[in-house]
């Protein structure tokens, strides 16, 4: 019988989730959905020293809000919880002595200051990385150096202390990635890490194993960095005598900064000029603001596309896909091993495929927020027009309103540089003979059709060619020299409204004649 797939996300409360991290929350739900499996959340809080309030409910908002929900979290748990690693301390120790009991890892009681001395005695002797290991473990204060009996004096006086691993001094870690093959280490390059610290509480290292083991997790998929330490968890399986049931790994390439250059930090977005976090977020402690991409005006579907091709590519020329199609198609093989760029152009096409592609009443629903939150009411038949008149050039939901503003207000001032290179002596003509005409009575319906042709028999009257005024036409009504199509905005604004904005700019221009 197959064993069902489980897999979890293990975000650590210490901050805004980054958007890497959601691109691997996003890869565990679809690896999970495809096969059939169980997406867990499970909050690694073993650093207490770095908790930030607020960022375990970032993090479940963060997945509600992408569609991504778990199966299993602190706040829907299942059968193997807590999910919370600060409320499964009490198991933790009894892991560790195991460990120290088959030989496996060893008590420390080295003071800070003698680590450092440490440090200091193997860097003159010109050691490029300096580690607490193999061979310099026989030179410090440990439970492999001291006689039991002093061990057992000092665990009994209360002397601080922590555990670390003991790991091999020549042996060849092997162990085969997804996305990577098969990866070799010596063990000669391994440091003895810490699994408990001095204040009782388990390193990642430690808690991660153990938790992967109780929860029954068949796939670790998790981000590269993780990469160095995965012989280390490696050999904690085969310590613990779980290798039959050692999950299989995925490490995931790294996001890098749109030129390329380094791993895209949580502080480039801002810096950037663009969101690295899925909702907008305030430090606690400092105040600080960060924005994110869903108050900057991302669809959660356009997102979800974006991110599962920042790594993963379906192996065929499709581009767009729903939540259901990246499931069916996703495979764990068709991840790359190289760093992907973080291109935020490539966002905002996917964002601007899903916004127009939405549904009329959506985008209405949008405007027209937008319009009340900025205290102008909008009728659901302008609103209507509007959004048709704009959507195939919108990129965010908040540009509806931003770019429809001068069809709710007149305009009370004017683009001067186009007004000094347009606004002439045919132009004034043409728009106060036109104004005129639209006073005069239209018939009904004033549509963009009916507002062209009289705006052509106007010109045709005049002796004016429509072509080198039309600029002007458009500044006098929007106070703009660009925008959406200037005959269905007139539709919009109604033949009144548009000879009432004519006057006031024939008013207000004249100057500049």
């Amino acid at each position: 019988m197959t064993k069902e797939v489980r897999v979890r996300f293990a975000p650590s409360p210490t901050g805004a989730l980054h958007i890497g991290g959601l691109r691997t929350a996003l890869y565990n739900y679809l690896f999970a959905r495809k096969m059939g499996g169980k997406f867990l959340l499970r909050i690694e809080d073993t650093d207490q020293t770095r908790f930030v309030p607020g960022a375990e409910e970032y993090i479940q908002e963060s997945l509600d809000w992408m569609g991504i929900s778990p199966d299993e979290s602190p706040w829907k748990p299942g059968d193997v919880g807590p999910y919370r690693q600060s409320e499964r301390k009490a198991s933790y120790m009894s892991y560790a002595l195991d460990l120290i009991e088959k030989g496996h890892a060893y008590y420390a009681f080295d003071t800070a200051e003698e680590l450092e001395a440490m440090r200091e005695r193997l860097t003159a002797a010109r050691v490029v990385q300096p580690q607490y290991n193999s061979i310099t473990r026989t030179q410090m204060k440990n439970s492999l150096t001291l006689s039991p009996e002093e061990v057992k004096e000092r665990l009994a006086s209360g002397d601080p202390y922590v555990i670390r691993a003991k790991l091999p001094l020549k042996e060849e870690v092997r162990f085969h990635d997804l996305i990577r093959g098969w990866v070799l280490v010596h063990s000669s390059t391994l440091d003895d890490k810490v699994l408990m610290k001095s204040d009782g509480m388990p390193t990642y290292h430690l808690a991660n194993i153990v938790d992967d083991h109780l929860m029954g997790i068949t796939h670790v998929i998790r981000g590269e960095e993780w990469l160095p330490s995965a012989p280390l968890h490696v050999l904690l399986y085969r310590f613990f005598g779980w290798e039959d049931t050692m999950p299989q790994f995925a490490h995931l390439p790294l996001l890098l900064k749109p030129d390329g250059n380094g791993k895209l930090s949580k502080r480039d977005g801002d810096k950037l000029g663009f969101p690295v976090f899925p909702l907008n977020w305030t430090d606690p402690f400092t105040g600080e603001k960060s924005s994110g991409f869903r108050e900057t005006g991302y669809l959660p579907d356009a997102l979800l596309n974006f991110l599962a091709f920042l790594g993963w590519n379906p192996g065929d020329e499709r581009e767009i896909f729903s939540l259901d199609e990246l499931i069916e198609a996703f495979s764990i093989e068709r991840i790359g091993k190289s760093g992907t760029k973080f291109d935020i152009a490539k966002a905002k096409w996917f964002n601007e495929h899903y916004l127009r592609s939405s549904a009329q009443e959506d985008l209405i629903a949008y405007l027209q927020q937008d319009a009340q939150a900025a205290g102008t009411t909008l009728s659901h038949e302008k609103a209507g027009a509007i959004v048709s008149l704009l959507r195939d050039r919108v990129t965010f939901p908040g540009d509806f309103w931003r770019d429809s503003q001068f069809i709710s207000h007149a305009p009370i001032e004017f683009d001067l540089e186009v007004a000094s290179k347009k606004w002439n002596a045919d132009a004034a003509t043409l728009l106060q003979a036109y104004a005129t005409a639209l006073e005069s009575g239209v018939a009904a319906p004033f549509d963009g059709t009916a507002a062209k042709a009289l705006l052509e028999s106007t010109a045709e009257a005049t002796g004016i060619k429509l072509g080198k005024v039309m600029q002007a036409v458009r500044l006098a009504v929007t106070g703009l020299g660009a925008g959406p199509d200037l005959m269905e905005v007139f539709a919009i604004l109604g033949p009144q409204e548009v000879a009432k904005r004519i006057r006031f700019a024939l008013d207000t221009l004249a100057i500049v004649d």
